[in-house]
Order: C-alpha cells, then sequence, then structure tokens
C-alpha cells in the first residue's frame, strides 16, 4: 500500500467518525474503527463499531443511507475527491470483544473453583 493511500485510509477515517458524530442519532454508540481504500483510491470500505449490537444492523443501514451528505462532508473538508465508499460492521472488533467476553468468563469461573 502506498503512502498516499495509508493517508487516505486515516483521513477518511477521520472524517467518517466526525460525521458520524454529528449526525447520528444517540440510540447508538458509532465508533469508526478503520478505513480502507482501494488501491489508486476509486472505492473505500469504513468499518463500524456498534454498541449495543442490537443497534448495529440500524446504524450501518443509516450511514449507507448518508452516504451523499458524507460525500459532500468530506469534499468540503479534505478539499479531494472521495472514493466511492461502503459502511460496514468491523467484524474483526466485533469478534474481538466477543473473546474478551469469554475470557472474563473463564476467569471467574476459575475464581469460582478456587474457592
Amino acid at each position: 500500500m502506498s503512502l498516499r493511500d495509508e493517508r487516505l485510509n486515516e483521513v477518511l477515517r477521520e472524517a467518517a467518525a466526525e460525521f458520524l458524530s454529528a449526525e447520528a442519532g444517540r440510540q447508538s454508540l458509532i465508533t469508526v474503527t478503520r478505513a480502507q481504500v482501494s488501491d489508486g483510491g476509486e472505492s473505500g470500505i469504513i468499518y463500524l463499531s456498534v454498541l449495543p449490537e442490537t443497534q448495529q444492523d440500524q446504524a450501518v443501514a443509516f450511514a449507507n443511507r448518508h452516504r451523499s451528505e458524507f460525500d459532500t462532508f468530506f469534499t468540503k473538508k479534505v478539499k479531494a475527491r472521495v472514493p466511492h465508499v461502503e459502511f460496514v460492521v468491523d467484524m474483526g472488533e466485533k469478534n474481538r470483544r466477543r473473546i474478551e467476553e469469554l475470557d472474563v468468563e473463564v476467569k471467574k469461573a476459575e475464581e469460582d473453583e478456587a474457592k
């Protein structure tokens, strides 16, 4: 990945976080975990983490419905052509949280057995 693409990933992530913070409702906490732009910057994927998880489908749908507003926001903020983006759930982050939950459960069970 080129330095330009890495920088575009970071700028896209920051802009998406700022946009969603301002535009999304307060029913859920939406965190932009990362952004990945294709080689050449024609398209990109913005990865989201949503709490509570019961709201994740609605949050992703909201973000994708407001892509044109995000395009306008990005263009004004960055003064660059925005790639075609898609918002998706960051499954890596979701899996990491689940592993963390399981680890806590195992440690609690071990402590209970030791008593």
